[in-house]
């Protein structure tokens, strides 16, 4: 079956499926709409691509989607219940920034049938291609693992306290993989003298919580970075005249090569 434009399907053979669901700045026509494009694009998961491209010599499987989390967040349950109930969060369309900033001109919102329409045309092709690698890999070896990688601005009052750690994994408290690899994967953060946290304020989302089936030998991990563990992260909000900053593969060199060991750790554990 062919995919969409916008799906980008990289196959490998180890047992790794990376899902990458939040680097997409393709507003799918809502400019118009929008209060600005630039703003409609400020909480993109910016360079995540670029960081671990490495992963396809790795032999993993990439799955990536193009579309702008603006228009649908891959990475939230479809039925549009929060993942995190009493905290604030984004929703499965949208509707204002993390920082609380209106997305749409007034009356351009989102209707309930155009929130189908985008579950349908885009959420669904995502996670039946991540559903599909998995089924594919999982055919091949006894235990996989999906690493369904992220990142979010270091400071966001709206969404969390003080400022959030470089490293947070995600494993919907330990029920979306075995414990020896979150316990492997805590190891190498331990060793980085960055900040860390396990199940912090990010446990991981719908596609951690809802593909990961350690009994199953689905294994899935999510790891949400601060920006600024890769970027010259701006101190202040963010301006269209300093965000984003431009990738510098010079300056994000000491985390890519943690997340390098973090996903070679990840294959070697899975073919075990």
């Amino acid at each position: 079956m062919t995919s969409p434009n916008w799906l980008t399907i990289t196959q490998g053979t180890a047992p790794l499926l990376v899902s990458i669901p939040h680097t997409g700045i393709d507003l799918a026509g809502l400019d118009s709409r929008l209060v600005s494009t630039w703003l409609g694009r400020r909480d993109c998961d910016w360079w995540i691509d670029k960081l671990y491209d490495f992963a396809t010599e790795l032999g993993a499987t990439i799955v990536h989607t193009a579309i702008s989390r603006t228009v649908i967040d891959v990475n939230r349950d479809p039925s549009g219940v929060s993942l995190y109930p009493g905290q604030a969060t984004t929703t499965l369309c949208p509707t204002d920034t993390f920082d609380g900033d209106p997305l749409y001109r007034m009356g351009d919102e989102p209707t309930p049938a155009e929130i189908d329409q985008r579950r349908e045309t885009y959420f669904v092709p995502y996670h039946a291609a991540l559903r599909a690698e998995i089924d594919r890999l999982r055919g091949m070896h006894e235990n996989i693992v999906l690493y369904d990688c992220h990142s979010i601005r270091s400071v966001l009052p709206r969404l969390f306290e003080g400022t959030l750690p470089v490293f947070n994994l995600g494993t919907n408290e330990g029920k979306s993989t075995d414990p020896v690899l979150q316990q492997k994967v805590a190891a190498i953060l331990g060793a980085t003298g960055e900040t860390w946290v396990v199940n912090g304020r990010f446990k991981g989302g719908w596609i951690t919580r809802s593909f990961g089936q350690p009994q199953n030998g689905v294994h899935a991990l999510q790891m949400e970075i601060s920006n600024r563990g890769y970027m010259r992260e701006p101190a202040e909000k963010g301006s269209p005249g300093n965000w984003p900053v431009p990738y510098d593969a010079t300056y994000a060199a000491p985390i890519r090569a943690t997340l390098k060991t973090i996903l070679e750790t990840a294959i070697e554990w899975a073919g075990r």
